[in-house]
């Protein structure tokens, strides 16, 4: 069930080289969000999961690009996110984002917040 409220902005990143290293958000993306001002970070959250668990610091070059900092690594390692996944973020409003992953075949990875139904095999 998602909890969430309505979606501001959604977009995909397709992932290349070091899915740990620093990931460039769209510039579409930071121009939304930049405003008066720019965030200094993001919460992220798996997609359908209640509660937001990883902070995650932004960066801007001096092309005023934007990027995943600090705190992406560990979301990174903990979905063992790797170089041809492909993620889905939507953004909320107030640096709230949550994020579906594809694995290499395109299928959404399954996680622990995505459903509350246990089944036994």
């Amino acid at each position: 069930m998602d909890v969430e409220g309505p979606v501001q902005f959604e977009f995909v990143l397709v992932l290349k080289g070091d899915p740990r290293g620093i990931q460039r958000l769209p510039d579409s993306f930071a121009a939304y969000v930049a405003g008066n001002d720019r965030p200094c970070m993001l919460h992220l959250r798996e997609a359908a999961c209640g509660y937001y668990r990883w902070i995650v610091d932004v960066i801007y070059d001096a092309r005023g690009k934007m990027y995943l900092h600090i705190g992406w690594e560990k979301f990174a390692c903990y979905h063992s996110l790797e170089a041809g996944f492909v993620l889905l973020f939507s953004y909320f409003g107030n640096r709230d984002m949550s994020v579906k992953v594809f694995d290499e075949t395109r299928c959404r990875r399954d996680y622990h917040g995505d459903s509350t139904d246990e089944e036994d095999d």
